[in-house]
């Protein structure tokens, strides 16, 4: 797959990947975050930046009904990325409360613990899922 380093039409800096929907491709995502942090001396973000790809990139995995999902990782400001994945699922997301014992079910959960702030956009062709993170202190 190829990856394009682009400003944002806002000329904010960005890595954008377009993927394959399979499980294969949460690695990838996660490769382009630790890319996009490392190029930007931003390493005490991955840790919590691989995880949200990763969680946003499942969640389009298992439940868009496209080929392709694109994910983007922007950096807003000097300590803050956002990482966004977009699919062609119009569903609207739904935060669960999973139980002990479910064996899925966290990821929006997870996603919503972690980061400064998250959101979904509606698009002609389906969402934006997106998240962001700032450097503490």
């Amino acid at each position: 797959m190829t990856t394009t380093v682009t400003a944002s039409p806002t000329g904010r800096p960005s890595y954008t990947q377009t993927l394959p929907r399979t499980s294969e491709s949460v690695g990838e995502a996660r490769r382009l975050v630790r890319n996009a942090l490392s190029v930007w001396d931003l390493g005490e973000l991955e840790d919590p930046g691989v995880i949200l790809a990763s969680e946003l990139v499942t969640n389009s995995v298992r439940h868009a009904r496209c080929r392709m999902v694109r994910v983007t990782v922007t950096r807003l400001s000097r300590n803050t990325v956002r990482v966004a994945v977009v699919d062609k699922c119009h569903a609207r997301l739904v935060v669960r409360d999973p139980g002990d014992t479910d064996t899925s079910g966290r990821g929006l959960v997870i996603v919503d613990a972690m980061t400064d702030r998250w959101g979904t956009e509606p698009l002609p062709w389906g969402k934006r899922v997106w998240g962001e993170l700032s450097l503490k202190g």
